[in-house]
This record gives structure tokens, sequence and C-alpha cells, in this order.
């Protein structure tokens, strides 16, 4: 009989490739991890991780087992779920990640309105980027993620399910000085030899920005990295470079020194959406967190 706890280390090691890797998120020391692993093997007659000097891959054996793996496991999600509903389990604490301004749109209104209509539910709150919460969510560190789609992220994972929140445009922020600064709108082209300031690679936002600009015929040099928009907006106030921001990241920032100008033509947009594991979306605990995400999205 193969346990259950075993198949989620195993999916933790495809996740991560190394054995310490998956040993950390899992919270457990890396000899535990290889020990499941052993017994897992044992259980199923089949060597399923191959050893390298680049990390643990699968072996033809672990794929089919971990294919069957993502399957059960949203099925015993499923059953959590229903067994969590039949002893009503109207009260408990769901975990939530997201990144800052998607806590200040959604997040924070969500949790007001808990507290109002569903007070035995309490939203323990996590600041993390895009890329960060997924693999969080997967590891079981968190039961909600509040992500941005981004260029190779798990979109169509069957291990996850997605509820779609909201698209908002980046708008083009140039220094006061700039040649751009009195235009209605910023064609990005006319940025091909500027100096950007932009998030770092893996942040979705950085997907985007490259993306439009590679969209627009050119490559951006980003001279100039942060993960804050406000470091980003500082930044460009001091005539360092151009950037695109999400336009409610610009909510309530000090502006001085820049030009915030709609992009010309479509614009590059970013698309937030709340994530929890296959099976769990009928959670009485999640289910009504996701329903407060929502609205507070809608308004």
């Amino acid at each position: 009989m193969i346990e259950a706890r075993r198949l989620h280390i195993l999916r933790a090691v495809a996740d991560h490739r190394t054995v310490t890797a998956a040993a950390a998120a899992l919270y457990l020391t890396p000899s535990a991890v290889s020990q499941q692993l052993t017994a897992l093997e044992q259980e199923t007659g089949h060597r399923l991780v191959e050893r390298g000097a680049k990390g643990v891959r699968l072996t033809p054996a672990g794929e089919i087992l971990l294919s069957h793996t993502n399957a059960v496991l949203a099925q015993l999600e499923r059953a959590e779920a229903e067994l969590a509903a039949y002893s009503s389990g109207a009260a408990g604490t769901v975990t939530v990640a997201s990144f800052a301004t998607g806590i200040a749109l959604v997040v924070a209104p969500a949790a007001a309105h808990l507290a109002r209509t569903s007070p035995g539910i309490r939203l323990r709150v996590l600041d993390a980027e895009g890329d960060a919460s997924l693999p969080m969510l997967l590891d079981r560190q968190i039961d909600v993620a509040v992500a941005v789609e981004y260029r190779g992220a798990p979109a169509d994972d069957p291990r996850l399910a997605h509820v779609p929140l909201y698209a908002e445009p980046f708008d083009a922020v140039v220094p006061v000085g700039h040649r751009l600064a009195g235009a209605e709108v910023v064609p990005l082209a006319e940025l091909a030899k500027d100096t950007w300031i932009g998030p770092y690679p893996g942040n979705p936002c950085h997907d985007v920005v490259v993306l439009a600009c590679e969209s627009a015929g050119f490559q951006p040099r980003l001279d100039h990295s942060s993960d804050d928009f406000r470091a980003v907006v500082a930044l460009a106030s001091a005539d360092a470079g151009v950037a695109l921001v999400p336009r409610s990241a610009l909510r309530g920032m000090d502006l001085t020194g820049v030009v915030v100008r709609p992009v010309d033509g479509v614009a590059p947009t970013r698309r937030v959406f709340a994530a929890v594991r296959r099976g769990a979306e009928e959670h009485p605990l999640i289910s009504p967190v996701l329903d407060a995400l929502g609205a507070a999205a809608r308004e």
C-alpha cells in the first residue's frame, strides 16, 4: 500500500529537483526525504529517482507514479473538504500569500468582508511575489495564493484550480525632463534606446515589461532593478531611466519628479488570479475566502 505522505515527498522532489530543496520546502531533513523515497521505491517495486551531479530526476517509473500522484492528492483534498463540511468546519485559519499590491487591493478587503460575514474564519497573510506563492501552495505552506500570470507560470497545472480576480494595465513612468513627458500617450518603441528600471528576473512583472518591449521591437536595457515599485519610481524621478509600473501600484505614491502616461496601443497588462490546490476549492474554509477575494476584486 502506497502512503499518501510519500507521494507528497515525490512531488516535492520532482518540483524542486534536489532532495535538499524538497526537504526545506517540506520542513523535513534531507535524510528523512531520502528514507521516504527509499520506502516508496520498496512499496512500488520500482526505482523512482536517479541522483546526479545536477540534482535528482524522476525515472520513467517515477514519472508514471507522479502523473497518478497529482490525481490522488487532488482527490484527498476533496475528501478533506467534504469531511470538513460534514463536521461544519466553519472556524479555522486560512493562510493566504500575495504580492504587496494584491494584499492592498483584494486580500485586506477580503479579510474585512470575512470578519463581517464569516467571523470563524481567520486569514493569515504572507507577502510573497507571484512566482514564489505558487510553489508555496504546492508545498502546502499556504492555502491560497494570489499570483500574477507570467511566462513559464503553471497556468494549466492540473494540480491547481484558478479563480481570475482582476487585470490592470501598466503605465509608462518617465522623468519630468524626458523628451516624451509632454506626450498624451507613450509609444513603447520610442523608449528603445532609454535606460530602463524594472523588477528582477523571476518577478512576474519583469516578464510583462520584457514581453511588452519585445512586442514593440526591442529588448529593454534594464540597468536598474528593484521589486519595490516605490524604488522604481524614485529612480525614475532621479532621471535614472524609464519604467512600466502597474497602475494600482502608483496609487498614493509620491510622483514628484516623474510623469505617468498610458502606453500607446494595447497596454501591457497584469492579470491576477487566486489559486488553490485542486480539490480544495470546495473546502468550507477556503471557499468563502475565494468568494471574498472575488467580491473584493469586483469592487
